[in-house]
């Protein structure tokens, strides 16, 4: 229901009413709203538009605090609460607005169902080391995986060796696949969290191989994009918690998940080994994430994962170079 309370005052009249409310400098962007001090008995926090007034209605009404939902012809949507409980609701709609913060680039393609424009910024990564490889700055030779390398303690080609690719074709593959798989982790755990999670998904598909062949060599980040769709298959084990009826779906799946590995993962001349591994970590990080899964829509936790996966890449890739 939405109400509107209306400031009126009669000139010809001593006993007019006279209803008074403080405005808030309060713009889409601002994290904190503002409240000046007055003599008013409510208060009026701005909103953009009337669905988020509504939204921030239903947030508050969680927490037991009662709100008007108004409309000025002058000021937009707004709410309307007392004045004692001012401050706490502000509060309260500042946690809100940080956990669920949108990003710009994250694309709604179905009810539920992301896209994370934001791994272009991967593929032009990986493109990037192509072209300087090609370039003939000898980054082959101090990034590809080596498993006796690795034994020697060069721990830095478990990361470097994904960002490396034989030719074009391998890049445009990998690219492709990890364009649109990258993407949707990322959408589905947030786009920080997501990429680290990929990433690290990645480097346990070259641990794997590094433990099971001391004399491997490979480069790639098909080991990478089977963690993405580890990561995604781990998705479906989120509907069974809390509801032991959702056993089909979630086995459902993961069985999709695993056709899709068997796909695209274990044709002829590819790395077996790299793919299982990386689909499993993917796999086991997924699970473990899903336990939190407020986390998606952290800021904090987002900036942190990619900054943490940027930090990884350059001190490996920086390793690499001086050694």
């Amino acid at each position: 229901m939405c109400w509107r309370i209306c400031l009126t005052a009669h000139a010809r009249s001593r006993a007019g009413l006279r209803i008074l409310t403080l405005y808030l400098s309060l713009s889409w962007r601002a994290a904190i709203p503002v409240i000046q001090p007055s003599e008013s008995d409510t208060f009026r926090i701005p909103a953009r538009s009337r669905r988020q007034a509504m939204d921030w209605s239903l947030v508050l009404l969680s927490q037991e605090i009662q709100s008007v939902i108004d409309r000025s012809p002058h000021d937009g949507w707004g709410l309307i609460v007392a004045r004692p409980d001012a401050d706490r609701a502000l509060e309260h709609l500042r946690q809100y607005r940080i956990e669920n913060f949108q990003w710009p680039w994250r694309q709604t393609i179905r009810p539920e169902v992301l896209f994370d424009w934001a791994s272009l910024a991967w593929v032009a990564a990986i493109c990037m080391v192509y072209w300087l490889d090609a370039r003939r700055l000898d980054l082959r030779s101090a990034g590809i995986m080596d498993s006796a390398a690795v034994s020697r303690g060069q721990w830095w080609r478990l990361f470097t060796a994904m960002f490396l690719h034989a030719d074009f074709g391998h890049l445009a593959a990998n690219a492709g696949f990890g364009l649109v798989l990258l993407g949707l982790a990322m959408g589905v755990y947030g786009t920080g969290v997501g990429l680290l999670g990929a990433f690290l998904a990645g480097a346990g598909g070259n641990v794997l191989t590094w433990i099971m062949d001391p004399g491997h060599r490979s480069l790639g980040a098909s080991g990478m994009v089977m963690g993405c769709l580890g990561l995604l298959a781990a998705q479906a084990g989120s509907t069974f918690y809390g509801n032991r009826r959702a056993w089909k779906p979630m086995l459902g799946g993961l069985i999709a998940g695993l056709m899709l590995f068997l796909l695209l993962g274990s044709g002829p001349g590819t790395d077996l080994v790299a793919h299982a591994g990386g689909f499993l970590t993917g796999l086991l990080l997924g699970g473990l994430m899903r336990l939190t899964p407020r986390v998606a829509h952290n800021a904090a936790a987002n900036l942190f994962g990619a900054a943490l996966s940027v930090f990884i890449a350059g001190l490996a890739w920086w390793r690499a170079l001086v050694h």
